[in-house]
């Protein structure tokens, strides 16, 4: 079935008694859960996914996606939040997903359902048009410059990338990006690719030439004390990065 299949199954009925006015998601109350991973509550304190959702704009009934989701963190807090009315997507690429991983995200689906995980390389996403209310990239769109043979994760077209998903987002539609902070300038393919970091400009300016806006951007993991020249998985650092949490949206008009 394809990626288009999967998400129309997932909503077509919820598409026929979804409210005319979306309500705010019950974030806290998804990351509240008692069913909730220990090692998933053990990153709360540092990602502060409450505070984040909400300033992202995360509603009840939303269709979401998460581009490349990871161990399915914030994809099992968004699909609590947005009920049973709504549908994450999960996109990971198949490199990523060892047979334990695969054995974790089942598990995953147990717990909420309403999440499908989708084992595709971002640049072969095949994204149905106008389908998605929201979407999120969290620590993961410098990954769109990077590469790894070690990983079978090849050279991706930011911009094509981009241009697919703002065909995908319906009017109105929007787009959390957190990422780890590099210094301005540099070559951003040799910085992703050697410290996972990214320069928040070129976050702007990309989404700006795909034709979104930034509607409003947030502090709230932002830290002077971060080391930029270092990898983001040292242990000096890890957990504890000067992050950028950007709110973009697909025009309405």
């Amino acid at each position: 079935m394809t990626f288009t299949r999967h998400l129309l199954a997932a909503v077509a009925l919820a598409a026929l008694s979804a409210p005319l006015a979306a309500a705010p998601a019950n974030v806290a109350a998804a990351v509240a859960a008692p069913d909730r991973p220990e090692a998933a509550k053990k990153l709360d304190a540092d990602r502060k996914p409450v505070e984040v959702l909400k300033f992202l704009g995360l509603e009840k009934g939303d269709r979401a996606v998460e581009v490349m989701a990871g161990n399915g963190y914030y994809a099992e807090l968004m699909a609590r939040a947005v009920g049973p009315k709504g549908a994450v997507i999960a996109l990971e690429p198949p490199g990523f997903l060892t047979e334990k991983g695969r054995a974790a995200w089942a598990e995953l689906r147990a717990r909420t359902p309403n999440v499908l995980l989708q084992a595709q390389m971002p640049g072969d996403t095949a994204l149905a048009p106008r389908s998605l209310d929201f979407a999120l990239m969290h620590l993961t769109y410098h990954d769109l410059y990077w590469e790894s043979e070690q990983y079978k994760f090849p050279r991706i077209d930011p911009a094509a990338f981009l241009a697919k998903l703002h065909a995908a987002m319906k009017p109105g539609g929007i787009v959390g990006v957190v990422d780890h902070v590099a210094e301005a300038g540099g070559d951003t393919r040799k910085v992703a690719d050697a410290l996972h970091r990214i320069d928040p400009e070129v976050i702007k300016a990309d989404f700006k030439a795909a034709g979104f806006v930034l509607e409003a951007e947030s502090d709230l993991l932002r830290s002077s004390s971060d080391d930029k020249s270092k990898l983001v998985f040292d242990p000096a650092v890890r957990g504890k990065t000067d992050r950028v949490v950007y709110r973009f949206r697909k025009p309405k008009a």
